[in-house]
């Protein structure tokens, strides 16, 4: 691991013990020490990635590892906006094992050099935009599951001490759908983008990849979710459920489909 690497973990580690104190008691210096962190351990972490791209010769999410790296940037980036947005400070201990752990994990392996082919700026768009729209969708994966224990917990009339730290059930379920608003416009414009590379590429913009099949069945069910979840049938623990059965998907896009099904994506 170079020094980038070992100083951005550093802070998300620090950032992951301040939110959990924060979480058992509340104190406004130690919350702020939880966000100063994060946002430092982003700044590195973007500067580690700097450094990855600079020994690929390509860009950082060429290979599997990579792109792991960015979806940790992102989803620590997402929250920290969820965080100032709508003071969701409580979450932190819950998100923030899942950027450690992606980012460990991206750097388990030492960089080889292997330069790649130049695919121009809408293929990095098209590759961003997808990834950070699995970032949003981790988020409102989190969400939904906080919600789904909350409501749990005060039907069984046993509220703990943590419970009141986190946001009234009606407003922890607008932040549900607004993360997966924001997961349904990153991946609508990044497939759009995807479609256009492939037909500069190949002449066609559907080829009928099991990539592009899953993408889209992602996106119908999210749209699904946002539309169920307005309507008093479906509102609460039922669309809570819902986004966890969509966040299955995304695991199985970006794991099986990228490494065993698809013949042009690999990491995306």
């Amino acid at each position: 691991m170079t020094g980038w690497v070992l100083a951005t973990l550093l802070l998300y580690v620090l950032s992951f013990a301040a939110y959990l104190r924060n979480l058992y008691v509340e104190n406004k210096a130690i919350g702020l020490t939880a966000a100063a962190s994060l946002a430092a351990g982003l700044a590195l972490h973007y500067f580690a990635l700097m450094e990855r791209a600079q020994l690929l010769k390509a860009v950082p999410y060429e290979d599997l590892w990579g792109s792991l790296s960015l979806f940790a940037w992102l989803l620590g980036a997402t929250f920290l906006c969820l965080e100032l947005v709508h003071r969701g400070r409580a979450f932190g201990p819950f998100i923030l094992p899942l950027v450690i752990a992606l980012f460990s994990l991206s750097h388990f392996r030492d960089v080889s050099p292997h330069p790649a082919p130049a695919r121009g700026a809408l293929f990095a768009l098209h590759v961003t935009l997808n990834i950070l729209a699995y970032s949003a969708f981790s988020l409102a994966f989190v969400l939904s599951t906080v919600y789904l224990i909350q409501n749990r917990l005060l039907r069984a009339r046993k509220p703990g001490g943590m419970l009141w730290r986190f946001p009234p059930m009606d407003v922890l379920e607008r932040m549900c759908r607004s993360s997966a608003f924001v997961g349904v416009l990153s991946l609508a414009a990044g497939i759009a983008c995807g479609f256009v590379w492939a037909d500069r590429l190949h002449g066609h913009y559907w080829s009928g990849d099991p990539k592009e099949i899953v993408s889209l069945l992602i996106l119908v069910l999210y749209l699904t979710y946002l539309w169920l979840s307005r309507g008093t049938a479906w509102r609460g623990s039922r669309a809570a459920v819902l986004c966890l059965c969509n966040f299955a998907f995304v695991l199985f896009s970006y794991s099986i489909v990228n490494i065993y099904l698809s013949r042009y994506h690999r990491f995306y």
